[in-house]
């Protein structure tokens, strides 16, 4: 098993698992795909404007769920989040009443009464029974963790992993990082800091003062980063074996876990050649539009 760590400043991991070399300044770039709100209508539809369900995805932010429940419950932006102090959530001691990790991803119904801490109190408790079990705390224990632990690497997992087969050996790959006192290097968690949801990262943004810069700083962030589904949390107490250190995605589903670091490097040139033909493509398609706009000008 690999112990000799290469210096910090030639790999990272990327978001979703994409990985780029560090080298000059040269940056890896990914397009971001933004979730929408989902509001469910009385007949089912998302048009309705008497919304009677919200739905929560899996991997949002705490800030994008008060959005979203002052959108649903048509209040002024800021007002969900200032409901904080008074809401009284059940949140675990290491929180510190910061309610990230704990908006249970989830259905939760809109009627005439709903306010904005009665559904943040509905996503704690969710996620405390979610979380509660005797078999999720000895999960987390098998891994040296406690429960808050074991979420904070589960919301990392959820913002990390490209498909939810990949679940299981990205947690592999957080856990055995942090056994060998390896930094975690992880680009959501720069993403968390600088409250941005790119997944171009550039050699600057690793050396932001931060405490969830897993760049500088050892061990898991302070919080979770997004607040993570079942299937997040299962892969964090139940990680797949393997001795893996690293990983990217060098194209939609050709994930490659390796503890080799001059595979992963391998895998990095052949990553960041994909994203090169992808760029190229993508400017193909920009001229062409652009010719094709020329051609229906009308002649003046």
């Amino acid at each position: 098993m690999q112990t000799n760590i290469p210096p910090r400043n030639t790999f990272r991991l990327t978001r979703r698992g994409r990985a780029a070399l560090i080298a000059t300044g040269a940056v890896a770039a990914a397009t971001a795909v933004a979730v929408p709100l989902l509001i469910i209508g009385n007949d089912g539809s998302q048009e309705d404007r008497r919304p009677t369900a919200l739905v929560i995805p899996e991997g949002w932010r705490a800030g994008q769920v008060y959005e979203a429940v002052d959108k649903a419950l048509d209040l002024p932006p800021g007002t969900t989040k200032k409901s904080l102090g008074k809401a009284r959530l059940k949140l675990p001691a290491d929180a510190e009443g910061n309610p990230e990790g704990y908006l249970f991803p989830a259905t939760y119904p809109l009627d005439g009464k709903a306010t904005p801490e009665s559904l943040l109190s509905s996503m704690v408790n969710t996620a405390n029974e979610r979380f509660g079990g005797g078999h999720l705390t000895a999960g987390a224990q098998r891994n040296s963790l406690n429960v808050y632990q074991a979420v904070t690497i589960a919301s990392i997992v959820q913002a990390e992993a490209a498909t939810r087969a990949d679940m299981g050996k990205v947690a592999r790959v957080v856990l055995n990082r942090l056994e060998r006192g390896m930094p975690l290097q992880m680009d959501s968690t720069l993403n968390y800091a600088l409250n941005r949801f790119t997944l171009d990262t550039r050699e600057s943004d690793t050396r932001i003062q931060s405490p969830y810069n897993s760049y500088q700083r050892m061990g898991l962030p302070p919080t979770p980063i997004a607040n993570p589904g079942d299937a997040a949390m299962r892969a964090a107490i139940r990680p797949t074996a393997g001795d893996w250190l690293y990983f990217v995605t060098v194209k939609p589903g050709d994930t490659r876990f390796t503890a080799d670091y001059a595979e992963h490097q391998r895998n990095v040139a052949e990553f960041n050649s994909e994203r090169e033909r992808e760029r190229e493509r993508d400017r193909e398609g920009g001229r062409e539009q652009d010719r094709e706009r020329g051609s229906a000008e009308p002649a003046k």
